[in-house]
């Protein structure tokens, strides 16, 4: 019975006479590809002896998780994971704090729900507008959802009381905000500030796009060149972060004059 099974999954024909098979195929070569692609070694060995199952998981635990569509690349520092939603939503209908409202509306921002997570920072703002993690968070929202002067107002309030607030995440917000209302000069000085003190691929590249966009070629060169030069020694963690950077990189620097 095995040797009949092996045959017909061997036979491509068995696939076009059978197309729910055939999407089961290609769902798993799509997981195992991106698994390779993206170096996950034992998930791709997983997923090339037992196929579907652990095409399933990884799909879950790996590839969803690491694509919050409308922020990749924007990521906030330790937001929390969804299974804390239901638990933040009753302590929200019980107890009705800030926090709990910030909280959630991070989870939010992290799977890309901006709408759900600007209705959550606004009544966090709403209980407790001095706190500067929910002034922060809810400019970022902000500024990914179109409304750039509002986050502009409250990413620079909390940038002059500390510049470097979530390690430079803040002022990464505050350099995009400057950029999408093209105060682009501002926004090339925020930029030096934040790599004065930290290595972000994701800083590097914005700076490199304002660089040549003013016709500075060799200081956009330079600063593409060493993002791409670090993907290569940086922790396997970071990396997946900041791939979506990395590609970027590699895309402008064949677009670079030689």
């Amino acid at each position: 019975m095995f040797g009949i099974l092996l045959t017909d999954l061997l036979n491509p024909r068995y696939y076009f006479e059978n197309p729910l098979m055939l999407l089961v195929l290609l769902f798993n070569l799509w997981m195992l590809v991106d698994a390779i692609r993206n170096q996950e070694w034992m998930w791709a060995v997983f997923i090339f002896i037992f196929p579907l199952l652990n095409a399933i998981l990884y799909y879950f635990m790996v590839y969803r998780v690491s694509r919050p569509a409308a922020t990749r690349g924007f990521e906030l520092p330790g937001t929390a994971q969804r299974g804390q939603i239901k638990d933040l939503q009753a302590k929200i209908h019980h107890l009705d704090k800030a926090h709990h409202h910030a909280q959630l509306g991070d989870i939010y921002f992290e799977q890309g729900k901006l709408a759900e997570a600007e209705k959550c920072y606004r009544a966090a703002f709403e209980r407790d507008s001095n706190d500067i993690e929910i002034r922060a968070h809810l400019g970022q929202c902000l500024l990914r959802t179109g409304k750039t002067q509002e986050a502009l107002r409250l990413l620079e309030q909390v940038c002059a009381e500390d510049p470097r607030h979530e390690y430079g995440y803040s002022m990464m917000a505050l350099a995009e905000t400057l950029t999408a209302l093209g105060q682009k000069a501002r926004a090339i000085e925020i930029w030096r500030m934040v790599l004065a003190n930290h290595s972000y691929a994701r800083a590097k590249v914005q700076l490199a796009e304002l660089y040549a966009d003013q016709g500075q070629v060799a200081e956009a060169k330079a600063e593409l060149a060493e993002v791409v030069a670090d993907d290569a020694h940086i922790p396997k963690f970071q990396r997946k972060r900041e791939r979506v950077w990395v590609s970027r990189a590699k895309a402008l620097l064949k677009k670079m004059p030689a």
